[in-house]
């Protein structure tokens, strides 16, 4: 006998529900206004019934009814009862008529009225929460490194359930801020406490290989040695560089990455083995302009890196889209899967195939990345057809003056 499968419900088939679509304040407001309507037909009812009661269909003496009505009037009991019920049947139906209808449109009014005032006062009650909204989105949307964690909530009001869900997050903030903060500084105090040793290393290697007296062995080690060493002296200089772009930029000075990327092709790809397309349209931003030329060249030199052995290609193109520029870096190689292409700008994180050829430390695109960031901007890779690589970057666009 086959197990049956639950049919999934409209949530779970990825069918929004009224309710997953209501705010929540549309959802306090109809709650709300739904209390209210609900309280006042039961009150309405209640009103009805007890007006039933309270409102006899026939007078106990219809006798002395009809003399009170009409004095002299001779009558005749079958008669006068006839006329009396009918009589009080048609007040009576009509008094509760009027009690249902007016009573009916009175609610109506009241309860508009009611949902008015209840969206305005959820809406009131609710701005806390917008204001922390607010601001976790603005932290979080001005990068992806951390950077806007010094900005704090600051409610001020009443010591309620709110209060102590904004002074918490406030909380959260100053501990992700201070553990940034000393991650930042971590670097920045290793990579210079690196570098002096390995200048030394580097000075007294090149005094041992150019000696009159060294052998050829001895001077092919030193080449060797300094061939690592400068390697080591490239990856204390990416971390420098990770950690000063971590930081807002303070000065922003009139760029165009058009010129940047001009020149950052003259100088490295003169003898790249690879056609160089260039379409640099205007592209006016602002920025720090030693930051964004390190941006523009870790593009191009990954690009020409990781290129085709031969007969590849890279591509460069600059231009300017609404409010913001564009840098867009595309070439040929080897191709990549969609899901690796996020986590080429993690720090050190590079593809397998590179990672066994030895290939760059993994702090290119992770820079390029933590640089946009800085500038109020953004970066993104997908795959080229046929393989390679195409990274865009987006900055604020800013008219020259």
């Amino acid at each position: 006998m086959t197990a049956r499968t639950a049919r999934p419900r409209p949530s779970q088939r990825g069918w929004p529900t009224l309710r997953n679509r209501l705010t929540l304040r549309a959802r306090l407001t109809v709650v709300y206004g739904g209390l209210f309507l609900l309280a006042g037909t039961i009150l309405l009812a209640v009103t009805y019934v007890l007006v039933n009661q309270r409102m006899p269909e026939t007078p106990d003496e219809p006798e002395l009814y009809m003399e009170a009505v009409a004095p002299g009037t001779p009558t005749d009991a079958s008669q006068v009862k006839s006329l009396v019920q009918n009589a009080q049947r048609a007040v009576r139906a009509d008094a509760l008529d009027s009690l249902l209808t007016q009573g009916g449109v009175a609610l109506l009014l009241v309860s508009v009225v009611a949902v008015t005032a209840g969206w305005l006062i959820a809406g009131r009650a609710l701005r806390p929460l917008q204001l922390i909204t607010a601001t976790a989105r603005r932290i979080a949307g001005a990068d992806g490194a951390g950077r806007g964690l010094h900005e704090r909530i600051a409610l001020h009001g009443p010591a309620d359930e709110v209060r102590e869900l904004a002074d918490t997050f406030d909380l959260m903030l100053e501990r992700l801020d201070r553990s940034f903060d000393g991650q930042r500084r971590f670097v920045a105090n290793a990579s210079h406490e690196l570098r002096t040793p390995l200048t030394v290393n580097r000075a007294l290697l090149e005094v041992a290989v150019t000696r009159a007296d060294t052998t050829p062995a001895l001077q092919q080690l030193g080449e060797n040695l300094l061939a690592v060493n400068e390697r080591h002296e490239r990856l204390i200089d990416g971390l420098l560089t990770l950690a000063d772009s971590e930081n807002a930029v303070a000065e922003h000075t009139p760029v165009d990455l058009a010129k940047v990327a001009a020149h950052v092709l003259d100088l490295s790809t003169g003898g790249a083995p690879v056609a160089v397309r260039r379409e640099l349209a205007p592209a006016p931003t602002a920025g720090d302009p030693v930051l964004l030329e390190r941006l523009t060249q870790n593009l191009v030199e990954n690009a020409v890196r990781h290129n085709l052995p031969a007969g590849g290609w890279l591509s460069v193109r600059t231009g300017r889209a609404g409010d913001q520029v564009e840098l867009e870096v595309t070439n040929t190689g080897p191709v990549v899967a969609p899901y690796e292409t996020e986590t080429i700008f993690e720090p050190f994180r590079r593809l397998r195939r590179d990672r066994a050829a030895g290939r760059g430390f993994g702090l290119g695109l992770s820079i390029v990345r933590a640089v946009a960031g800085a500038h109020g901007g953004a970066v993104s890779a997908r795959p080229h057809d046929g393989g390679g690589l195409v990274v865009t970057v987006t900055l604020p666009a800013e008219d020259p003056t």
